[in-house]
């Protein structure tokens, strides 16, 4: 049975976690990680909100309103902050992402492009940070406003339009410094485009195609099958006016530009400029059967 809701959906991960197994070893690791997910599951029980799942290291919630959202994503901070500075625990932090918008659920789990935003919100988050999208402020009671501010623009994929992104204060040092609002160009004011060039088929990243997906799943908009790629490998997203590759897999993307000079991007991202060659999990020469191509062009 599926039903359609609307609802705040926060993803909260540890900051880390690889490296946390390489520096203290399995079991220490998976102790402190099962401590963080302890943590989240019993905030978001606290604030009445549902676990939908685990993942790894993370955790996925939803909460009828935003409110309670953030009082259990601040839950989460303070706890895992003050339990991290204790002689017997790792140090370890945590990232959190909100957006509020309508699901469908489906037995006990939850689909739909608002999903995928959370999920997104949770990617532009720091280490120690909640960060949701502008519209979920718009959800918030007036107080809990006061606590938030704009930090940067962001696309989203399946949106048209840039996603404003707020951070939520939840340390009440923090919340002294606010920003000012960050503007964002408006539609057609920007003329510059990026061509990606995989065998016979050609996508184009510009003002009204923001941002594309690459990776070995059918669903991506550029589909590459290799034993080491990933199924959603990379991202390359216009961002004001520059193209960003945002590494989102196992093991990297390696990017070539025509003078043969290479960098390596492991859950990172890196500016594509001028003409080049993006390798997905390993380093790939122009012309290769698995090399994607690249191509800028100067704004208008």
């Amino acid at each position: 049975m599926t039903r359609d809701l609307e609802v705040a959906i926060l993803f909260a991960d540890v900051v880390g976690s690889t490296q946390l197994y390489d520096r203290f070893g399995d079991t220490k690791a998976s102790e402190t990680v099962a401590l963080c997910l302890d943590v989240m599951k019993e905030a978001t029980h606290q604030y009445k909100g549902t676990v939908i799942k685990t993942i790894g290291d993370e955790v996925m919630s939803t909460f009828e309103s935003v409110d309670d959202a953030m009082r259990a994503a601040v839950m989460m901070q303070s706890r895992i902050s003050i339990d991290s500075k204790r002689e017997d625990r790792i140090s370890v932090s945590i990232r959190i992402g909100c957006h509020y918008g309508p699901v469908v659920q489906e037995q006990n789990d939850i689909f739909g492009a608002a999903v995928h935003t959370a999920n997104r919100m949770t990617s532009q988050a720091k280490a120690r940070q909640i960060v949701l999208s502008g519209e979920t402020v718009e959800k918030m009671s007036a107080d809990l406003k006061k606590q938030t501010r704009q930090i940067d623009v962001a696309t989203v994929r399946g949106k048209m339009d840039e996603v404003a992104l707020y951070e939520f204060l939840w340390n009440p040092e923090e919340a002294t410094s606010m920003l000012p609002t960050i503007e964002w160009e408006s539609k057609g004011r920007n003329s510059a485009r990026l061509v990606l060039s995989f065998r016979d088929k050609s996508i184009e990243v510009y003002d009204q195609q923001k941002s594309v997906n690459l990776g070995r799943a059918d669903d991506n908009d550029l589909v590459v099958k290799g034993n080491l790629i990933s199924r959603i490998h990379a991202r390359v997203e216009m961002r004001r006016g520059k193209f960003l590759l945002v590494d989102q897999s196992t093991n990297g993307t390696f990017l070539q530009d025509v003078q043969g000079d290479e960098i390596f991007v492991r859950r990172d991202s890196a500016e594509l400029v001028g003409e080049g060659t993006i390798g997905l999990g390993r380093s790939e020469k122009p012309g290769s059967t698995l090399a994607i191509h690249f191509k800028t062009s100067e704004k208008s």
